[in-house]
Order: C-alpha cells, then structure tokens, then sequence
C-alpha cells in the first residue's frame, strides 16, 4: 500500500503487481509524494525556472525542489536518526535495514497515517496478550537475493532453498497466530489492521511441501523420494557400494596375511576405491592399478584388477546421482522463479507487519501514546469562533533526548529479538502504569494552538529551548505520519501535513557565495514556492543575520503571507514587534520561552498566548558588564518602547509567577522519584558487579578442582603402570594375562572414582522418554529441557530447551533420578500457574486492592537474597527459617539452593511450602536455575 511507485499498485491482483521493497531507492523522503510522479532532480536545478519553460518543466522543478526541501528538512529534524532509534526494535533483517536507511514509510494522506496508527495500536494489544513480539520473526531471513538468482537462472542451493521454506512456513505461521488472536469475535476488530496486511498473500504452500517432500534442511540433503530415478540410482549405488566394500575388504586380508601391510587397508583414491600395499610387495597383486604413493614412497595405492568394473560403475553411479540432484534443484529454482511476485509482496507484507511491532516497541519503551489527527476549517477567511485546540499536546519530550534516561538501545540490541524490550528484570514495559517514574529529562513541553491559528511566533531568549521545541514539533508531526507514538501525556491531537518544511540552523554557503542571511533567504524562498494549505513551516530565528530594520520589515511580510498559505507555520524570534502581529489579526498566536528572573537561568517550558523578552540584559549583568554601561542601556530600552515594554514586563511577570508556583509542587514529586530509582539503580549495579566477580572466582575455583582431579587421577595410574611395569621383570609368561587383568581393573576403578557420573549413566536403549518430562542434556552440562514430541521411529526425540527447540538422539539425554524426578516432572504443568500467581502478588503500579498483601518489585539484590548453596541440609534449614521470620511482610526473598545433589532443595522447597509466612513461591525455570522466588506475608 505504500511502497508502489505506480498505478499498478489498484490493480486487483495486488501479488503480481507490487514490486519489492528491497528494490525501491533508499531516500528517506520517497514515500512523501504521490505515486504516479518519478522525478529525476538534483540540487543543482534549485534555480528558478525560467518564463520560457513549459508548465510541465515548471511542475517536475517545483516536485524536485520540494523533494529536496524535504530531504534536507528530514536531516535538519534528525528524523534518520530517530530511525535507527527504531530499528533496534526490528525482528527482521529487511526492516532493520529499512529503519536504519530512513525508508521507514509516511502515509501519503491522512486515511493511511491513521492505518499506520491502527497497525501500531493492534501490534501494541498483541504483545499484551502474547508477552513479547512472535517468535515467527527469528525465522524469517531477506530472501531477495535468493528469489532475485532463482528469476536470473542462477541454480539455488540446498541450503537457499532450506532459507526459502523457513521463511515460508514462519510467515505462515505469524499469520496463523495472528488469526488465533482475533478468533474471537470482541477481539476481531482490534487485530483487524494486522490481518488485512496479510490476508491477500499468497503463503506458497504448495512450494513449501515440495522443497520439505524433496530436501531434509535438518541435514541438508537431497531425500530419496525427491524422484524415482534418484531412489534407483541410490539404491544400484549403495548394493555396488557393498559388493566393492566386501571385495575390498578380502583382498586387504589376503594381503595383510601374506604380509604385504601392517594392517589392511581399504582407502579412497582418484575418486576410486583401492588398498594400502608394500611397495616390496606389489607382486602380490598382479594386473593391478596403481592410483597414488605414499609420500615416503613405501605404501603403494593400488586398485585390483577384480574391482576395476565396480569402480567404474560407482563413478557412473556417483555422476547420475549428482546429475539428478541438480534435475531437482533446477526444477525447485524454476517453481521459485514463477512465484517471484507473489513471494515479493509476501515478504513487503511481513515488512509491514515487522515494522508495526517494532512501532508498538518502541511506544512501550518510552512510554508513549497514540496521536489523533485533528480537523481544521478550509476557510481561511473566516474567522472561527470556535476557542478549542486543534494542537493539542501535553508533556512531550523529544524521543532523541530520552535515550540517556531509558534502557540502551544497545541492550536492546544486543538482547535475542525484543524479549528485552517488553519485559526486562529492571523495568516491566508492559505495566502501564498511570504514574510516570522516569527521570523527567528532558524537560517536558506543552504545545497548544487554537482553530484559527495559522502562525505562531516564539519569542525568548537564547539557550531557552525555542529551537528544541519547535523541533519536538516537527519529529511529532513526521511520528505520527509514519503511524508512530509520541512520548506524551494524555492523548495528543495534532493536524496531518503533507509537508514538513523547516529552516533552523547557518545555511551560510562558500561555495555558493552565500552569507549567512543569504542563506536564510534562499531557503526560505523555496520553501514559500512548494508549500500548500497542508504544509507545516518551521522557521528559527527569522530575518536573523541582516540589518534589524529591515529584517523585522521582511518578516513581518513573509510571515503575512504565510498565513494565507499554509495549514501552520511556527517561528522563533528575537523581534519583540513581531508579536504585535496578534493584535491585528486573529489568525496570529504569540508563544514565550519562559525564564526564571530569580535564577536567570530558562526553565524550558513555553508561555501560550504570552510574548517573551530576549533578556539580554540581565544576561549581560550576570556576566559582569559594568553597571554603569547595564543602566544606559535600560534607559535606552525605555526611550524606545517604554508602554510596550512596561506592558510585556507585567505579563511575563504575572505568567511567571503563576508558572513558578505549579513547577515548584511537580519538582518536589519529581525529586522524590529520582531519590527512590537512584537508590533502586545503586543497589542493581552493586550487585551486578559482585555477581560478575562471584562468577569469575568461581570459575578459578572449578578450574584449580579439575586440573587437581585430572592430576590425581593421573599420578595413580602411573603409580599402577610402574608396578605392572615391576611385576612384569619378575612374572613369568603364566602370569601375563593376570597382571594385566589386574593392572586394568585397577584403571578401571580409578576411572569409576573420578568419573562417576558416567558409571551412573542409565541404558538408552531401554529408556524412553514421555511428552512433558524433563531430562537432562548431555551436551549442555545436563541442563534440563522438556520432552515435546514422542521418540520417533529413527531413534530420535524432539526436546525444548528455553525457546529453543531441537531434536537429539536418544543416546543424548539421561533420565533424571528418581528422587528429583517427581518434583521436575510436578512443577512443569504448573509452570504458566506460577508465573500468573507471581504477577497476582506483585503491584508493579503500586495499587493493590483492599486486603491484599502488596509486594516489593521482584528485582534481585544482595539484600534479599539468601545462599544455601555449600551448607548441610539442617544448617542450611535453621538459615532459610531464619530468614524468613525476619522479613518484613509484603517482601520478596531469592532462595539460591543451587543444584547438587538436591537434597537442600527438596528440603528448602517443603518448608517455603509448609511456613505460614510464605503466601506463594516460584519455582526455578530456565532463567533462573538453582534459584526460587518466595513472597513473603
């Protein structure tokens, strides 16, 4: 919907007509303009055309022009900026590589900035019921070089077509998922936005069973049921493969018997089989073949002349094979090459559909909410008596500027797909609470204007935040465009633009012989050549940089005739007359940068309605003019304007005034709060630190134990080699077989002593695992994972360990003991239970209903947590009783029993069940092995 170039994109095909997105230019400002225009412009055309040139030039000058406009407007708001702020929250390779290019899509009219705003809202209800994005996304890759070689002929290979069929079984089932959300009839309508982006793809099911019926992507092979002639050709080969084995095999004999080699010797040369023979010893095969030497020119590599046939046959066996292998990898590249469109749109789709859920991850991770798009009266002319706000927007921050009081977006990053991001052990995003517990930094910003307001002019001093403000309302206009949150109060009501233009910064040019104003002059003209009733301007310091008559003159004129020409235009300014503006025409605002006469220092916020002084003055006196100089100048200010500056005085003084007295109540709650994080963030980062030192001299300490164990084991088997070595001198021939005996039976047990855990190891072949029982891993250390699928008739189990899903051998997992395995076997349904009961006993948003225990976060400290690991079972008893009688009621306590052989666990376990002051615990799970949660009453 929003990536076509061209009419094709109403076609009633959608799937055959859409290009991809991977093949559109990178220009952050592609989506901006209407689709049927594909303007070739450069920066040099920006002079104005010339009366001889048709309208048609004239059109194509001024859509590259505002092109150019846009692009430049885009990079002065730091918009690519705030994308690859976005593109931390991706689950896609496509979609992070759009965020991070800047081709995060606008809607091209207000109807498509509200479905974007609709995609984000229904991404936002899923994860609520879901906890985290899908788990879809990890498998889906960007196939577009893939599907771009299939359609040039190019031959794909096995592990291509594996790639393909992952991302076509994940789309599938991302859609399947969403389906099951919305399967209910209430909640239909809220997931409806995400559904419809799907519900016209094409998921290519039937390519998908063809590359799983004619490849194993487990294994990466080519399966015999892919054809018939494959099935026979492997089948001739394998029967050819066993007679040349076997005759092989007899020949090595016979030469190793008649001492023509140490051992036999059956090897492969020249793609063809042979054995090992002593030079000296050639004679043994006559006729023979020889195929290779040994590099010191001793061993001969010969091929019988029995067997020459059956070579011959495997090497015509070995090419059809590899012949047919390639028939089918062909045919599957043909079959992806005609769905080339269709599996195009499917993956722009999934990009949509990434790009909402990194949308709604990135309102949940600073807080925001969603933006409305208000109407406005197309009669200028009148004058609207209507005083309500049509910009109306309460404490908003600039996103840029939140990132140093949020979590990392490199942690995010960092972190396997967003799980991070929707809920961490720090900060629970996904509890909404009403109260705000974050650092207000930067300072939050009130923007309001009424119907009516066509221009709005910002006076202030410098370093005030005129400037960031007016940027804040910039990057809010293009977030909400491109169907993005704001970092906000309440509920935001903003018009939507078709443009963003703005002019802020030196656009001084030596290249161009350009001064500083000139610049400004420029800019500003072409900006007035391509706005429209629906444009945003944004304007710093207007008829700066020039001559102080003349430049008020000017900008009282630009700004007179913006008013006629545009839905809003914002400036800031340092003329005090330009605020007079007001008092002639309703269509007029005034705004003021509030400054803290006491301090003489800005608080940052703005002053509607209201016209602020530069306050240069003070400024100068804080500095350390001289006083006498300070004066002359106030006399001088009152000579030229003394009723217009006694009147500005009064009202910054009365508004400032009331202002100091409503910040003063929000900055005692606000120290409050940054009091209680800080001293909440010092104790996390206290006990992070010592974790990573506990971890490092724990890993010394089994480090020392097994070089200690590997040592001992070794001086005693040495011990018993030098005393068979000393009863051999002396033993005759019959006692041989004895002390060997002996000597054996002697490693053995060493072995059985320091390996013990093998000698305990159970028979795999007689065991065999249930659905749901938890085993050990024998190539992870014996972590457990959970049985989720029968052992199949390959001898094989498919086993879950955390999200992680695989199957291994029978041979590579071990039953837990009996004693441990009720209590696994028992915890694992409850599994889901517990960790409800477990947000039943929190409060994250501090509120807990009448009677109900209230308790502290569930963050691990050293101060609540208790360490039992090393002690005996009763030690370890009168410890953990210990604890919990002296807690305080509504606290949270970490029990670490660890692992071992369990018997502290089982005992830890039964009393946190049994003592009257445990309302409930959790049990470990695969974040947090060794370890049980108990909240206490």
């Amino acid at each position: 919907m929003f990536y076509s170039l061209s009419p094709l994109a109403h076609s009633p095909n959608p799937p055959m007509q859409l290009a991809s997105l991977s093949s559109l230019p990178k220009s952050p400002h592609l989506v901006l303009f209407p689709r049927a225009l594909k303007p070739s412009y450069s920066s040099s055309t920006a002079a104005a055309p010339s009366l001889a040139d048709s309208p048609e030039s004239r059109a194509a000058h001024r859509l590259g022009l505002s092109q150019t406009l846009q692009a430049e407007t885009l990079e002065l708001l730091e918009w690519g900026s705030l994308c690859k702020q976005l593109s931390a929250f991706t689950s896609t390779s496509t979609g992070f590589s759009t965020a991070q290019s800047a081709s995060i899509p606008f809607g091209r009219s207000q109807e498509e900035s509200q479905n974007l705003l609709d995609q984000t809202a229904a991404a936002v209800e899923a994860v609520t019921v879901m906890g985290s994005p899908p788990s879809d996304f990890s498998a889906i890759e960007d196939l577009s070089r893939i599907v771009d070689a299939a359609a040039s002929g190019e031959l794909l290979t096995i592990k291509e077509l594996c790639a393909l069929r992952r991302t076509l079984m994940a789309a599938r089932a991302l859609s399947e998922k969403l389906k099951e959300l919305a399967s209910s009839e209430d909640c239909k309508e809220r997931y409806l936005p995400l559904l419809e982006l799907l519900q016209k793809c094409n998921f290519q099911v039937e390519l998908e069973q063809k590359i799983g019926f004619c490849i194993d992507c487990n294994l990466s092979i080519i399966l015999d049921r892919a054809s018939d002639d494959l099935e026979i050709i492997r089948s001739e080969r394998k029967r050819n493969m066993q007679n040349l084995e076997a005759l092989l095999k007899e020949v090595s004999s016979q030469i190793f018997r008649a001492g023509g080699i140490d051992s036999p010797l059956v090897t492969k040369r020249r793609s063809r089989m042979c054995v090992g023979i002593r030079a000296s010893h050639r004679n043994l095969l006559p006729g023979s073949v020889v195929l290779d030497v040994s590099s010191s020119g001793a061993t001969y590599f010969v091929e019988p002349r029995e067997i020459v046939e059956l070579n011959n046959m495997e090497v015509r066996l070995s090419s059809a094979e590899k012949a047919e292998e390639i028939a089918i990898l062909s045919l599957l590249t043909s079959e992806i090459a005609k769905s080339k469109k269709a599996i195009e749109y499917l993956l722009d789709k999934i990009l949509e559909v990434d790009l909402a859920f990194a949308r709604a991850a990135h309102a949940l991770w600073m807080n925001g909410v969603r933006p409305t798009f208000s109407e406005i009266s197309k009669d200028l002319d009148s004058h609207s008596t209507d005083d309500s706000i049509f910009l109306d927007i309460d404490k908003i921050q600039h996103p840029l500027l939140l990132e140093s009081s949020l979590m990392s977006l490199s942690d995010i990053s960092a972190s396997n797909g967003n799980d991070a991001v929707w809920s961490s052990g720090e900060t629970d995003l996904m509890t909404r609470s009403s109260s705000d517990s974050r650092i207000d930094f930067p300072v939050p910003v009130d923007i309001k204007i009424g119907y009516g307001t066509r221009v709005v002019v910002i006076s202030g001093p410098n370093t005030g935040g005129k400037t960031a403000s007016m940027k804040t309302l910039g990057l809010a206009s293009l977030m909400s465009k491109a169907g993005m949150f704001l970092p906000a109060k309440n509920q935001p009501k903003l018009p939507w633009f078709n443009l963003v233009l703005a002019d802020i910064g030196d656009h001084q040019s030596l290249e161009q012989n350009l001064s500083t104003f000139s610049g400004h002059i420029s800019r500003i003209r072409n900006i007035l050549d391509v706005t429209s009733e629906e444009s945003l301007v944004l304007m710093d310091e207007i008829g700066g940089g020039t001559d102080p008559s003349e430049g008020l003159a000017l900008s009282a004129s630009i700004l007179q005739y913006l008013k006629d020409r545009v839905k809003l235009a914002v400036v800031t300014t340092h003329y005090a007359d330009l605020s007079c503006l007001k008092e002639k025409d309703y269509r007029f605002e005034n705004a003021a940068m509030e400054f803290s006469l006491e301090t003489l220092r800005p608080t940052y916020q703005i002053l509607w309605g209201s016209s602020g002084d530069s306050n240069a003055l003070n400024i100068a006196k804080t500095i350390g003019f001289d006083q006498n100089v300070i004066e002359n100048a106030q006399k001088w200010m009152e000579k030229l304007v003394p009723e217009q500056q006694q009147k500005r005085k009064g009202l910054l003084y009365q508004s400032l005034m009331d202002e100091r007295d409503r910040l003063e109540s929000q900055s005692k709650r606000a120290a409050s709060l940054h009091s209680k994080v800080i001293e909440l963030y010092n104790e996390i980062q206290d006990e992070a630190e010592d974790l990573d030192r506990r971890e490092t001299a724990l890993m010394v300490k089994e480090t020392l134990q097994v070089q200690q164990e590997v040592k001992n084991a070794k001086s005693q088997m040495e011990t018993v080699l030098q005393e068979f070595e000393n009863q051999l001198i002396t033993a005759s021939p019959d006692q041989f077989n004895s002390l060997i005996k002996k000597s054996e039976s002697a490693i053995s047990s060493i072995l059985q002593v320091h390996c013990p855990s093998e000698a305990r190891e159970t028979d795999t072949n007689s065991y065999t695992p249930e659905v749901g029982e938890q085993v050990h891993l024998k190539g992870l250390r014996d972590k457990l994972a959970t049985v989720v699928e029968a052992p199949a008739d390959d001898e094989t189990v498919l086993v879950q360990y955390g999200k992680i899903k695989v199957r291994l051998k029978k041979s590579d997992i071990r039953a837990i003991p009996s004693h441990n395995k009720k209590a696994t076997a028992s915890s694992t349904p409850q599994l889901k239970q517990q960790l409800q009961q477990s947000r039943e006993f929190q409060s994250p948003s501090g509120n807990s209903k009448e009677g109900e225990v209230s308790y502290a976060p569930v963050v691990q400290t050293s101060k609540n947590t208790v360490d039992l690991r090393g002690m005996r079972v009763e030690e370890a008893s009168f410890y953990l009783d210990m604890e919990i009688s002296t807690r305080e009621s509504g606290s949270v306590l970490f029990v670490i029993h660890g692992m071992g052989t369990g018997a502290v666990k089982e005992r830890a376990l039964e009393m946190l069940r049994n003592h009257p002051r445990v309302a409930n615990f959790e049990q470990e799970s695969s974040m947090n092995y060794g370890c049980t949660i108990a909240y206490i009453n």
